[in-house]
């Protein structure tokens, strides 16, 4: 019986989705990534974390392109991910989709004004966050 993946690439190896996380926090990264897993829904390829803690490694990993889905963390220190949002969705033609993690619920209105496409709030919920994930790499598939 041949895998579905088969068909699409003509190989047993299914193609991988490249995600970009980028958070200073380890935490919040582990918990992403643990939330999410390698396959963020059945009918999804795997996904191959792409792992950033600075603004400069976003920019860089995202004019490098080959990325599927950003997610940034609007927590995070120097850089927080809305603004970082805003800077790529301003400079960045053709911008992959962004998922903004929000410390509070009541930030939605801030994230906002970063045109992200999608934000989840803290606490993560692991099943919030997977769905979330599954129906943005659709978007681009």
């Amino acid at each position: 019986m041949r895998d579905e993946w088969d068909e699409a690439e003509g190989t047993n190896a299914p193609p991988l989705r490249r995600v970009l996380l980028y958070s200073d926090h380890p935490a919040t990264r582990d918990a992403v990534i643990t939330g999410v897993g390698r396959r963020a829904a059945k009918d999804l390829p795997p996904i191959e974390w792409v792992q950033v803690a600075t603004r400069a490694a976003v920019v860089t990993a995202v004019e490098a392109g080959d990325l599927d889905l950003l997610v940034l963390d609007g927590e995070a220190g120097a850089a927080g991910g809305i603004g970082v949002c805003r800077q790529l969705k301003d400079e960045i033609f053709r911008c992959p989709p962004v998922l903004v993690l929000l410390g509070r619920r009541e930030d939605r209105w801030l994230a906002a004004s970063a045109d992200p496409d999608a934000v989840v709030a803290a606490p993560l919920d692991p099943l919030e966050l997977a769905d979330t994930v599954a129906r943005l790499l659709r978007v681009t598939a």
